[in-house]
Order: structure tokens, then C-alpha cells, then sequence
């Protein structure tokens, strides 16, 4: 006798009861999402059912600068590195940390302080420091929460980029735009509710893997849908030719039935997670050129943005796309930028990048604030290690590289509740270690959380709570075992929350 399918011999064991109770329940909650429509449905959306509390944000808007920016070159202001220029890091600065296998070879760790100029730029009584690559973002410091003391265990790109994007160094996991999208829903039907978008760059180094924006064992529905720079943004959004609307309507609808005759036979919920995809995908024919033509903006918003943004894929045209997808919206907008993995030609690599997202980047935080909507919006900008406070290869007074530094860098934050104008954490003279009030080194872990200062888990965790989602209460059930974001550890940072 051949084998059953184990999922179908299930549904042969099924009672009568049981299959009519089904039934019912399916044709009942069918009926009740008409009636109560997408918004409220996509309250409830996922195991979380819906917030946990009230939300200060109603988005994100996530500025990623994969390769590692130098918090040296552009936030940290260390005058007392220019003292000790050239000369080898001390051995207790270093203090037995591991360094990666680029610079284990070198027989010194020469001190690289920073060849570029800084200005303190002072709210509240607080002073931020900006280096002289970013002039624009500097004039909306007092808007930005910037946090020195971000820490990571990974070292090496692809597991610590994973890492900060999963809450896993091990491929698998699902992204954190993929969780809001569980724990949120969609608002806009005919948009995804994550979108991400790659911004052109000059220093392409590194691979961006789909894993980044994807939704790991959760139903692919909740994965990032990627706007392309170039073409069309989504692949075959335009019909055939010969092909028309009505006939993409008939086609879908066969395959619809075709698919819902699978899923009662194996219910399997990718099937339905597939159906719905191709009827998001029938809608964004309509939906997404309308949202990438941007000749409808105003010359002001071009000037506010920059020349750049009327060039489809740089980081401006992306951060003025991230703006209207938030107009329409959408709850989930990465925006990636590769490119900051500085080994060699820093100070010639940074100011070059800096130049593309500098004048962007500032102009997304006023363009929100005037439209009121920085408020309900919440923006993150940062990478997934720093760089270190020593020379990679040769040093001079006008080129120097810098090698991976996990142990702190600098992220920033604004809108969405955030406090404005303030910097947390603290690090030692050579920006390499965490310190206390006092200058004295701190070893945290993630573990524990440490006052002053955010594991990339307690950045998750910060962001989820911004939108009203309790990062210990968001789960998925996966081979046995509830899963979340900031896997069992996990700490909101309280003192950045207005």
C-alpha cells in the first residue's frame, strides 16, 4: 500500500464535526474582514495581536550604511588621539580584544585620530559633535538622538550585518522589517508593508543577500519587497505585450483556484501567503508608478534634497521615495547604502559617501518635520560595526585606513518619540571602549544590560517599542520553540525615549 501524505492523512482522520466547524470558522472570518476592512484587520495582524501599548511611531524609516562608517571620522570627537599620533594603541586600551585577521599580522597598531575638523552644536545643554564631512546633517542635530555606545559581537561583515538586521549571526532568521510586518500588518493595500530600496554607490564592496529583508521560517508575505533603481522598480510590473488588464485578471483568478484546491489538500499557509502576494502584485502595477514619478514634486523639495534626487537610485532619490512611501502608508522603508568598508583610502572612500548621503539624509529629517510627520515617523541611521582607533597599512597625516571594530560605533535616531538633540553613551579617549561617567573602560555583555549603552538587541528592542510592539511579546512558534527578534535577550533604552 503506498504511504499516506502525513498532512493528508490527517485530514482523513477529520471528523464531520470537526470539518463543518472549520468550515464555519473560515466562512465567518471571511466575513468579518470585509466588514471590518484592511485597517482595523491589519491592527490585529500576527501573534502579537496587533500593539502592545500605544505607539509613539507609526513607521520606520531605516537609513542602513552597510561596511562599517568610522564613528571616528564623522561622530566621536577624541582631540587627545592627535597627541599620539603614529604611536602604537596602548595594551591596556586594547586589553586582549579580538581584532580581525587583517591587522593580527601587523607588527604595531599605530593611533589614527581623525583628519577632519568637528563642531559641537549645542541643545538643551548638550552638545553634539558632527565632523566636518557631514555639514547637512549637522544643521539637524538638534533634531537626532545620537547613541556612541552601540555594541555588536561580530567583527566580520556578512555574520554581523546579518546579525543587526535578524538578531542572528546564523542565517535563517526572520529580518526586522519582517517582524512589524507580523506584528503589524499592512495598511495600504496596494503597497507592500516593507519596502527596500539599494542606493547607488561608488565603493560597492560588499554583497547585499535577500536574507537581509526576508522572512526567514515566517510566511514569505511578510518579506521586504526591493525597488529597483534601474528599469522597472519591481521586475514584470508591466503586462506583456498582447497582454491586457482583463486578461492578468482571468489569469489570476484561474490561479487563484488552482492554489486554493492545493492549500485544501496539504494546507499548507505558503500557498496562501502566495495568493496574496500575486493579488498585491496585480495592484502594484497601478500603485508603483505612481509613487516613483517624482515629477509631481515640488523645485523646493529638489533643492531641499539635492540636484541627485532626480537620479533614480542614489540615496537621495531613496530617502525622497522613503518619504512618500510613508505619505502612503507603508510601515516598513530600508534604504541600504554599501561602501563604508574603509581598509585603505579612508579619508578619499568616507568623502565620498558622505557626499551621497549627507545633504539626503538631513533633508528627509526636515522634509518630515515640515509635512508633520517626523513625530510619527522614526529614523535610523547607522551600520553594523565601527571602525577602529588604529591605523590599517600605512599612515599619514592625510590617508589612513581603519579595520572592523565592533566594540562601540555610533547609530543615531530621530522622530518617533525619540529625545531630540542628546548623545548616550560614553567611550574612552581612543573611541575604542565603552566608558563610565568617569573615563574608566566598561566590558558589557549582552546578557546583562549595562547603563549607557545599547547592544544592537536593545536597538531592536528600542525600535519595536517606538511602534508599540513589546519585543518579549512578539513571538512566532517555530519547530517547537517561540522565536522573536531579540532572540532571549533584549533591553529598551528608556533614557532616549521622550
Amino acid at each position: 500500500m503506498k504511504e499516506q501524505n502525513p498532512i493528508r492523512e490527517s485530514e482523513l482522520m477529520m471528523t464531520r464535526r470537526q470539518l463543518f466547524g472549520r468550515a464555519a470558522l473560515g466562512l465567518g472570518t471571511a466575513a468579518l474582514a470585509d466588514i471590518i476592512g484592511p485597517d482595523l484587520l491589519a491592527n490585529s495582524a500576527g501573534q502579537a495581536g496587533g500593539t502592545h501599548f500605544a505607539p509613539k511611531a507609526k513607521r520606520v524609516i531605516y537609513l542602513f550604511m552597510s561596511g562599517g562608517p568610522s564613528h571616528h571620522d564623522l561622530w566621536s570627537h577624541k582631540p587627545k588621539m592627535r597627541e599620539m599620533f603614529g604611536k602604537d594603541l596602548p595594551e591596556h586600551v586594547r586589553d586582549g580584544q579580538r581584532i580581525t585577521g587583517m591587522t593580527a599580522g601587523q607588527k604595531t597598531l599605530p593611533v589614527c585620530p581623525s583628519k577632519y575638523k568637528y563642531t559641537r552644536h549645542d541643545n538643551n545643554d548638550q552638545g553634539v559633535w558632527v565632523s566636518e564631512l557631514l555639514p547637512y546633517t549637522a544643521q539637524v542635530a538638534k533634531e537626532l538622538c545620537v547613541v556612541h555606545s552601540t555594541f555588536t559581537e561580530a567583527i566580520n561583515h556578512d555574520p554581523a550585518i546579518t546579525y543587526i538586521q535578524t538578531g542572528s549571526q546564523v542565517p535563517g532568521r526572520p529580518s526586522l522589517g519582517a517582524w512589524l510586518s507580523y506584528g503589524l500588518g499592512r495598511v495600504n493595500e496596494n503597497l507592500p508593508g516593507y519596502v527596500v530600496m539599494h542606493a547607488r554607490s561608488k565603493f560597492p564592496e560588499q554583497s547585499l543577500f535577500n536574507r537581509l529583508w526576508g522572512t526567514g521560517f515566517m510566511p514569505s508575505e511578510h518579506q521586504g519587497v526591493l525597488l529597483r533603481s534601474e528599469g522597472d522598480p519591481v521586475l514584470y510590473l508591466k503586462n506583456p505585450a498582447g497582454v491586457t488588464g482583463r486578461d492578468r485578471r482571468a489569469q489570476l483568478d484561474t490561479l487563484a483556484a488552482i492554489n486554493q484546491a492545493h492549500y485544501k489538500q496539504f494546507a499548507d499557509p505558503e500557498i496562501l501567503a502566495r495568493i496574496q502576494q500575486h493579488e498585491l502584485a496585480y495592484r502594484m502595477q497601478t500603485s508603483v508608478p505612481e509613487l516613483m514619478d517624482l515629477t509631481g514634486e515640488s523645485d523646493a523639495t529638489f533643492e531641499l534634497y539635492g540636484e541627485e534626487a532626480k537620479s533614480a537610485g542614489s540615496f537621495a532619490a531613496c530617502c525622497l521615495n522613503a518619504r512618500r512611501l510613508a505619505e502612503r502608508g507603508v510601515r516598513n522603508i530600508q534604504i541600504f547604502h554599501r561602501g563604508w568598508d574603509a581598509h585603505g583610502s579612508l579619508p578619499k572612500e568616507h568623502e565620498s559617501q558622505c557626499k551621497d548621503i549627507d545633504q539626503a539624509s538631513a533633508a528627509l529629517i526636515t522634509d518630515l518635520k515640515q509635512r508633520g510627520m517626523l513625530d510619527e515617523t522614526l529614523v535610523v541611521w547607522g551600520g553594523e560595526f565601527g571602525r577602529t582607533a588604529y591605523c590599517q597599512g600605512k599612515l599619514t597625516e592625510t590617508n589612513y585606513g581603519r579595520d572592523h571594530h565592533p566594540r562601540c560605533f555610533t547609530t543615531w535616531m530621530a522622530g518617533g518619540g525619540i529625545k531630540p538633540g542628546i548623545t548616550y553613551g560614553r567611550t574612552d579617549d581612543y573611541a575604542y571602549n565603552i566608558a563610565d561617567a568617569d573615563g574608566n573602560m566598561i566590558r558589557p555583555t549582552k546578557d546583562k544590560w549595562t547603563p549607557g549603552t545599547m547592544h544592537i538587541h536593545d536597538l531592536n528592542a528600542t525600535i519595536l517599542n517606538q511602534l508599540g510592539i513589546d519585543h518579549r511579546k512578539l513571538t512566532y512558534r517555530y519547530q517547537g520553540r517561540d522565536f522573536r527578534l531579540t532572540d532571549v535577550h533584549g533591553h529598551v533604552i528608556k533614557d532616549l525615549i521622550a
